[in-house]
């Protein structure tokens, strides 16, 4: 068979991914929070973009609204040279066109001859003579970072011990505990171990007591100490945390070689030390979460839900810019440029819109769904996928996904992820509606917390409770979500319920 070169021409069925509908599924998936850094991007980059709370702003001395960064950009880069004649203009003119230019320009000079305001002098600033200085009250509390580094400065002199120390420090987590072995820090700074550790040392002398330590047992070891409470039995006691976890008190009493009295006692000073000293630091602001839809009951007992405007920024096109801008354009780079602001701004306000009513019309669905979560509560919860929601509304999978990821519902009973409300399917036992993976997990949790001191439930146990309830399930299942829940074993709690009853 010969080969050659030919041309055809074919037709055909393509789906192309434009630019605006990579912006739009892009937007969609988006948190609140990153969608406002999208929309503050866009409103620097487009000029004839603009956000409904900027139109307000005060206007100029010609009743003209201050030009943002990007319409200064376009004005230059159309109209070059005008900035600066309208600059040399307005340094010219004269607000009060009786009195001559050089008498104004005495003024200005005797005004700035003249001493500050006794108000100003004493309020910091403030004209009103109130003593409110909001600028030196500007404090935050200081990191456990800071804090170790101050005490650090004062108990080490200038050298190598203080360069030794700041690298400890720095290897110190949140919590308090040395997060970097002893022996890296040799290793990269190439001192002897015994440096290392008499510095280590002095930093374990630090506030909070027991910061800075490599571990649990001699975090709590630290601060015995401090408390001249660290006898032979004690450090018996800290050497099996194992044993003290299982609440083993039969182990412990051989060991520590004391009786039950005294055992207690030990066992009581351990629960008074704090485990994580770093935490009273914190580790910075909490982050919130604020819900993107909000639902809540109607007098008629159905649910409103409406969107959070808060978490839905809005951009407009300003139209009469571009028309004034327009007539000034002359190149066809510049026409093209509007040309191009104009399309992606239209863009951008109709993907907005289209996300704020995806957004809502995938959480009303969810809503009508899971009806009893929202009147009952968690065990009221039903299964629900993704399938079901694109489904009911005529989307695709992928679409509720997007729309599902980064996002909340803020109800009555608190804000949970969208993601929250789609659950596993577990088989009931007599042929009823199937249950929520969710709802069994709460109903393990409601079990165990009934359960008594001389009645601990196995995993078998509560597997024969649940299928009386009318829920099929495994006992490995069982196992599984009782762990998620990190709710001990049943050996392990009996040994707990027995040793609090004591």
């Amino acid at each position: 068979m010969a080969l050659s070169q030919r041309m055809e021409m074919r037709q055909g069925q393509s789906l192309v991914m434009t630019p605006q509908l990579l912006q739009a599924i892009k937007l969609l998936q988006l948190s609140h929070l990153d969608l406002v850094s999208y929309v503050e991007a866009e409103l620097e980059r487009n000029p004839l973009l603009e956000a409904p709370d900027r139109v307000d702003e005060p206007f100029g001395q010609e009743g003209e609204r201050p030009e943002s960064a990007a319409e200064i950009r376009l004005r230059e880069t159309i109209d070059p040279g005008r900035g600066e004649l309208d600059g040399q203009a307005a340094s010219l003119d004269n607000v009060y066109p009786d009195e001559p230019l050089g008498a104004v320009a005495a003024d200005n000079r005797m005004e700035a001859l003249a001493p500050m305001p006794s108000a100003w002098q004493s309020s910091g600033g403030s004209f009103d003579g109130d003593d409110t200085d909001f600028v030196s009250r500007l404090t935050a509390e200081p990191s456990l970072h800071e804090h170790l580094l101050a005490q650090l400065d004062l108990a080490t002199e200038p050298g190598a011990d203080r360069l030794v120390g700041r690298h400890i420090v720095d290897a110190v987590d949140e919590a308090g505990y040395l997060s970097e072995p002893l022996d890296a820090i040799v290793d990269r700074l190439g001192i002897p171990p015994e440096q290392a550790e008499r510095v280590l040392a002095i930093v374990q002398g630090f506030s909070p007591t027991g910061v800075a330590a490599r571990s649990l047992a001699e975090c709590l070891t630290i601060q015995l100490r401090e408390q001249n409470r660290f006898d032979p039995a004690m450090a018996a006691l800290v050497g099996r945390l194992d044993l003290v976890a299982r609440r083993d008190t039969a182990a412990l009493r051989r060991i520590c070689g004391v009786d039950d009295e005294d055992l207690s006692e030990m066992l009581a000073e351990l629960r008074q030390l704090d485990p994580k000293p770093g935490r009273a630091f914190g580790s910075g602001p909490v982050q919130v979460l604020v819900p993107d839809v909000f639902v809540r009951a109607a007098p008629d007992g159905s649910w409103l839900i409406e969107l959070n405007p808060d978490t839905m920024p809005k951009v407009l096109v300003n139209q009469a810019y571009h028309a004034t801008v327009a007539r000034t354009a002359r190149s066809d780079a510049d026409k093209s440029f509007l040309g191009e602001c104009l399309q992606s701004a239209n863009w951008l306000t109709r993907s907005l819109d289209q996300r704020a009513k995806t957004i809502l019309k995938v959480a009303t669905e969810i809503v009508r769904q899971q009806d009893g979560f929202f009147a009952g509560g968690v065990a009221y919860l039903r299964p629900l996928n993704l399938k079901t929601i694109a489904d009911a509304i005529g989307m695709h999978e992928s679409t509720v996904s997007r729309v599902t990821s980064n996002k909340s519902i803020g109800t009555a009973r608190g804000t949970f992820e969208m993601k929250y409300f789609f659950t596993a399917s577990i088989p009931s036992v007599m042929g009823v509606e199937a249950h929520s993976s969710e709802a069994v997990r709460h109903r393990i949790r409601q079990l165990v917390e009934s359960e008594k001191a001389d009645d601990v439930l196995s995993d078998d146990t509560l597997v024969k409770r649940l299928k009386v309830e009318g829920i099929d399930i495994a006992r490995r299942t069982v196992a599984k979500y009782r762990e998620s829940l990190r709710i001990p074993s049943s050996v392990d709690r009996r040994r707990e319920k027995r040793f609090s009853v004591r």
